[in-house]
């Protein structure tokens, strides 16, 4: 038996820069804190020669037997392309559970495919730094499956923690912020996540914004290139302690977002962050691509009960949590490639 971790995040500013079709011209930076929420993996044997996803949030099960190459279910393409990336032909049975929903913008797509890189870079016995991890998970979801997502994901649940990922056409910089103890536990006590009761297909929505920023759309480059401005201030209001500054950066952020696509706001999310404003928050922003998810806000932990008072009237959903700083890990390993074990093409 293989268990593997890890963990979602959450994003600040800079979102959408990470994108390759604005990185590659421009450079992209993003500041996000890996969380104590986590995709977790579990891989044993099969007896048959037959892959086969077992997935607790979809309550449903794949198999390659059932499931051709020409028609694959969707819920299978991923963990059989990281299966083929690392050219193994095994029968493994691999169990996945998020802590949230799929598809509320927690960077859930890209966790996923860091945690399933980390479990069979294990089991193949081909030990790989943070970044090769990062790398390889953005390789199989981008180069692979096509799709339209960014960098960050992959690099903030590989390394963990809360930090400054900077995106150049050859490489990315992860550098952890400079936050004192006492800030880093006033940032953690005044941030909040509601779940707004939506979940959402990311690559819709990412697709558009990548299409319009490949065909230099200005209101979208524009948007992008104030998006990674704020990145920049919010950093620096980060290391410096002004945490009120670093909220109001968070609105302004929210307003320039929802500038990209059509589709990352909507009545409802509109109607709770305007609530959420009036009782006291700084600043928020809808977390991932949009349209759905979780709503993140920055309050002052004393108009705290108000706010979600008020949020759970308009039928939100409050979830605790904490950053966290370990990045992806396998927890347990009893596994060995020995074909005579049930590991590996007989």
């Amino acid at each position: 038996m293989l268990i593997g971790r890890a963990p979602l995040r959450i994003s600040f500013g800079g979102g959408g820069t990470d994108l390759e079709a604005y990185y590659a011209r421009y450079g992209g930076m993003v500041i996000s804190a890996s969380i104590n929420k986590y995709i977790y993996g579990t891989l044993t044997k099969n007896f048959d020669r037959c892959f086969q996803v077992i997935s607790a949030d979809l309550q449903s099960v794949y198999n390659t037997a059932n499931n051709h190459a020409k028609n694959e279910a969707t819920e299978l393409r991923l963990p059989k392309a990281v299966v083929d990336h690392f050219d193994l032909n095994g029968a493994f049975n691999l169990f996945t559970a998020s802590e949230v929903p799929p598809g509320t913008g927690l960077g859930s797509s890209g966790t996923t495919a860091v945690n399933l890189v980390n479990i069979f870079a294990t089991l193949t016995d081909r030990p790989m730094t943070k970044e090769q991890v990062a790398e390889t998970a953005f390789h199989v979801e981008v180069r692979k499956l096509g799709a339209p997502v960014g960098k960050q994901d992959q690099y903030a649940s590989a390394f963990g923690g809360i930090n400054c990922i900077k995106f150049e056409p050859d490489k990315v910089t992860v550098e952890p912020l400079r936050l004192t103890r006492g800030t880093r536990r006033k940032l953690e006590r005044s941030l909040m996540l509601f779940f707004t009761g939506n979940s959402r297909q990311a690559w819709a929505i990412l697709k558009q914004q990548r299409d319009a920023t490949s065909s230099q759309e200005g209101i979208v480059i524009e948007s992008l290139h104030n998006i990674k401005t704020l990145a920049v201030n919010m950093r620096d209001a980060l290391e410096s302690g002004d945490l009120d500054g670093f909220g109001r950066l968070l609105d302004e952020s929210w307003q320039h977002k929802k500038k990209l696509a059509s589709n990352i706001s909507t009545e409802h999310i509109d109607q709770a962050y305007a609530e959420a404003k009036a009782q006291g928050a700084l600043g928020g922003k809808i977390t991932g691509a949009g349209g759905g998810g979780f709503l993140l806000l920055y309050c002052p932990p004393e108009q705290q009960p108000a706010m979600r008072i008020a949020l759970e009237a308009l039928g939100l959903r409050e979830m605790r949590f904490a950053f966290e700083f370990q990045g992806a890990r396998v927890l347990m390993n009893t596994t060995s490639l020995d074909p005579t074990d049930g590991w590996g093409e007989e």
